[in-house]
């Protein structure tokens, strides 16, 4: 790397994993003189961010910044989601997607506190994880050099773009990781989902081993065989109230995990198109989101009028693309957010989830502006004029009736 572009101070997105554990030595060998900043973000992925920062420095951090941000991820980035209702591939309720612009903003606030002129992470050349880091770099701190090991030629010829690789060169520079050469999944964990690839997943045609690839779930044959049925209660679109309990937005992800867990709900397997061009096959865990987004989406029925509705609807799928492609700090993607907002405005009040063998089923549910008048919905004719329906049937058909009549 020419002189004028190495870096003086990197901030590191750190997890303590195998991989970002032997990038630290690494970039130091890579770069001499370097100081590295080990970031860490705790985003709820449960003991891993244990002793995390005595490890950092014993694998070569200079300053060490570990940073709890379940409750900012919970409200300011699953919320903002889960009132668009976005889902990638009608599946993927996009919980590693939505993590990393998040670690990424906090990086780079973390470069300026600290004088860094660069950042870095430990996201592979092949996923979809790099690009949701660098967009979110090139966002918000356009000035910063991006260091990206498993893009560096240097870093392949050194080995270290393999497990066993990474193993040998943790063991020679005395790197303490617990990972041994043998792994049967792939995770990814956060407070919103956890994922799994790798093993029997890779082939599409196997289904996965549920009782080793599960963590935050059940297996469907093992969830109770009584229902329960729990009320989440909204504002603006937004969870705040659970089984009439006012809750903080991390902990009402927290409850739903559990309790959706252990029903089995929010398993999903599906073979997805990654940005970078490839199908990869994963077994994801949402049970809270789940839950929330089946309860959102019945009081959603009830206070948007059609065309709203519609509309939504269709935007979710876009919306749901860019957060896919790391794009959640995109104008555009903020724009949409500005009229998300606005159509939930009067999405308040309760619903009720009934959670039975992997399923969450909206039952019933309330809203102060609701707008479904049971008058009207009734088969009585009551406040209806059905007379009016005749000039509208025959306006509305008249463009289809007209083509028939000219293609005879």
């Amino acid at each position: 790397m020419p002189k004028a572009t190495k870096p003086r101070k990197i901030v590191l997105a750190y997890s303590g994993g195998l991989d970002t554990s032997v990038i630290l030595p690494w970039l130091k060998q890579r770069y001499p003189g370097v100081k590295l900043v080990a970031f860490a973000a705790e985003l709820g992925q449960g003991d891993e961010l244990k002793g995390i920062e005595k490890k950092a420095y014993a694998s070569g951090a200079d300053e060490v910044i570990v940073k709890d941000l379940r409750r900012e991820f919970a409200e300011e980035y699953c919320f903002p989601m889960l009132r668009t209702r976005a889902i990638y591939e009608d599946d993927y309720l996009l919980g590693t997607s939505i993590a990393r612009p998040l670690i990424a903003k906090h990086q780079v606030l973390a470069a300026k506190e600290t004088g860094a002129d660069a950042v870095s992470h430990g996201a592979t050349g092949k996923g979809n994880d790099q690009v949701r880091f660098e967009m979110t770099y090139m966002a918000l701190g356009p000035k910063l050099k991006i260091i990206s090991p498993w893009k560096d030629e240097q870093f392949i010829d050194d080995g270290l773009d393999s497990r066993e690789g990474a193993l040998d060169y943790a063991k020679k520079m005395n790197v303490p990781v617990e990972q041994s050469k043998k792994k049967i999944y792939s995770r990814d964990r956060n407070l919103w989902h956890i994922s799994h690839e790798g093993a029997e997943i890779e082939d599409p045609a196997r289904e996965p081993k549920w009782n080793e690839c599960l963590v935050m779930s059940v297996p469907v044959e093992k969830a109770p065989d009584r229902a329960q049925t729990i009320e989440v209660g909204f504002k603006a679109g937004n969870p705040v109230m659970l089984n009439g309990k006012k809750l903080r937005g991390e902990q009402m992800i927290a409850r739903l995990n559990k309790i959706g867990g252990k029903h089995a709900v929010g398993i999903s397997l599906l073979a997805e198109n990654r940005l970078v061009g490839m199908k990869s096959r994963g077994v994801y865990e949402t049970p809270g989101g789940t839950i929330l987004y089946e309860a959102h989406k019945a009081l959603e029925q009830l206070c948007l009028e059609r065309e709203t509705y519609h509309y939504k609807r269709r935007l979710a799928q876009e919306y749901a693309e860019l957060v896919y492609y790391g794009q959640w700090f995109h104008p555009l993607r903020q724009a949409m957010q500005a009229f998300v907002d606005q159509a939930n405005a009067h999405v308040t009040g309760k619903v009720k989830v009934k959670l039975y063998k992997g399923r969450a089923l909206a039952i019933g549910a309330t809203a102060p502006k609701s707008l479904y008048d049971e008058n009207l919905a009734s088969f009585a004719m009551s406040g209806y004029d059905v007379t009016a329906a005749r000039g509208f049937i025959d306006l509305f058909g008249l463009p289809m009736k007209v083509h028939a009549m000219k293609q005879r």
